[in-house]
């Protein structure tokens, strides 16, 4: 499940909408929907996040916060690390080999330190 995926499902959830009918009023079919709530289909576009922002009637801060976990919920992420360090190219393998293993605390650590790491340099 991606970020996106697994908000969008709490929303639905929290209004007792059931996936059919949020997928009537969208325009999607309901296949579709939960394929993007597991996790199975990609990054929806900007007018399929505006339609779910508008089917929730979200205020501005909520709108935001969909646009941002649509955007950092790619399902299938591949890294490139051709021209990169030996270092680079071990840190993405053990955590391609690893990622199923990890506890969710662990994950929120690493990324919290991933960040950290990152914070100045560029926008994660």
């Amino acid at each position: 499940m991606t970020p996106f995926g697994e908000r969008i499902r709490e929303l639905r959830l929290e209004r007792g909408v059931r996936q059919k009918d949020m997928a009537a009023s969208i325009g999607v079919s309901a296949a579709y929907l939960s394929a993007l709530e597991h996790g199975h289909r990609g990054v929806p576009s900007w007018p399929m996040i505006q339609k779910i922002i508008g089917y929730f009637n979200v205020i501005w801060d909520d709108a935001e916060e969909l646009q941002k976990l649509a955007e950092g919920s790619h399902p299938r992420v591949v890294v490139d690390t051709s021209g990169l360090s030996p270092a680079a190219t071990e840190l993405a393998n053990t955590l391609a080999a690893a990622i199923g293993e990890l506890e969710e605390a662990e994950l929120v650590v690493l990324n919290l330190q991933l960040r950290k790491a990152l914070a100045g340099k560029k926008k994660v």
